[in-house]
């Protein structure tokens, strides 16, 4: 990726190392929070934690875990317990337990324990509406962040892939997380274009909950249906189609049951979502001026987020569009290392934060 320059660099290091002699007081960090996943990335470290976006708590509203250790407790609690994801179709849909999860991540990744957070970077859809972007920014500020800055997701991912987004050329990001799709135009710093479909992962998910139960009479649940995804779905058909053995409960007598089942089950689970994601792309090539079009021609759409890694998805955008289209490296850490970026240069990505 094209960083500032190195006397640029230099400078805004002097003017970090001017702001106080208690800076090693602070946290400084970058949150990808996702639907599905949070990430957080801490100045100078990197990475530092991933864990899925969910908060399990007791009977006084009270968290007993989040993340990995609430995801182990999905769906296998007893009534003194619950799990809840505070966030659907890639906003906060649960104020306080989100606000309570950010706690807990930003807990679990603080190494110093009287340290405080100074600068949070958060990367949101850019299609949500300025009340819901109100809740993101309250939900840090009321977790401790001291400033808060916002970012559109299709920017942090492309600045995450390396792109250099000030340039006056056409970028086009089709970002799919668990909550929502991301397709975004990107030149000179700014969203040309911008289209937030709420569908994501969560929905694939709910695809084949619903299609094994409506075609076969198998309940499973949503970890398993994951699990099927992951390992057997695609988004066209595959050289060697795969085959798996999954269990769940029968609908008609009620008891435990194997079903032996094949990618082709999966895919005609997920077809319908599938095709709307597509769709949306093809909507918003439509709506790309010209210049920025023949831009994207030559450079390629970018797929980016969990969504991605779906097996055949780039052949099926690729066909449908004719143009060529590239999975990200690592594209799961896409929008956190872009915002981690920003973080890193804020007075050189000014013009992408709000």
């Amino acid at each position: 990726m094209n960083q500032p320059d190195t006397e640029n660099q230099a400078s805004n290091n002097t003017k970090q190392s001017k702001k106080g002699f208690f800076d090693f007081l602070y946290t400084d960090i970058a949150i990808d929070l996702g639907t599905a996943n949070t990430l957080i990335y801490s100045r100078n470290e990197g990475i530092v934690l991933n864990e899925p976006s969910i908060v399990a708590l007791n009977q006084q509203d009270v968290p007993v875990a989040t993340g990995h250790e609430a995801r182990l407790m999905h769906e296998r609690t007893h009534k003194k317990i619950r799990t809840i994801r505070p966030l659907r179709d890639g906003v906060i849909a649960d104020f306080e337990v989100a606000e309570q999860m950010i706690r807990g991540m930003i807990k679990k990744v603080k190494v110093k324990w009287f340290s405080t957070t100074r600068q949070m970077v958060i990367c949101v859809p850019s299609g949500i509406t300025e009340v819901e972007r109100r809740a993101v920014r309250d939900s840090a500020e009321h977790a401790g962040a001291k400033e808060v800055y916002l970012v559109d997701e299709p920017m942090a991912a492309a600045i995450g892939i390396g792109l250099d987004v000030h340039e006056p050329v056409g970028n086009m990001i089709v970002d799919i997380g668990g909550g929502t799709t991301e397709i975004a135009v990107i030149s000179l710093s700014g969203i040309v274009y911008a289209q937030s479909v709420r569908l994501g992962g969560d929905k694939l998910n709910d695809d084949i909950i619903n299609y094994f139960r409506r075609k076969n009479n198998l309940l499973i649940g949503e970890r398993t249906a994951e699990k099927i995804k992951c390992e057997i779905g695609s988004a066209a058909p595959l050289d060697d189609e795969l085959e798996m053995i999954t269990k769940g409960r029968d609908l008609v007598n009620g008891v435990p049951r194997t079903r032996h089942i094949t990618s082709r089950d999966a895919r005609e689970a997920m077809a319908e979502s599938i095709n709307t994601i597509v769709d949306s792309v093809t909507k918003s090539l439509e709506q790309t001026p010209p210049e920025l079009s023949a831009d994207i021609l030559d450079r390629g759409i970018m797929l980016t987020g969990g969504g991605g890694l779906l097996k055949n998805l780039d052949k099926l955008i690729m066909e449908t569009t004719d143009l060529p289209v590239h999975i990200a490296e690592d594209p799961l850490t896409a929008v956190v290392r872009g915002t981690g970026f920003i973080l890193e240069n804020l007075d050189y990505y000014r013009p992408v934060i709000s």
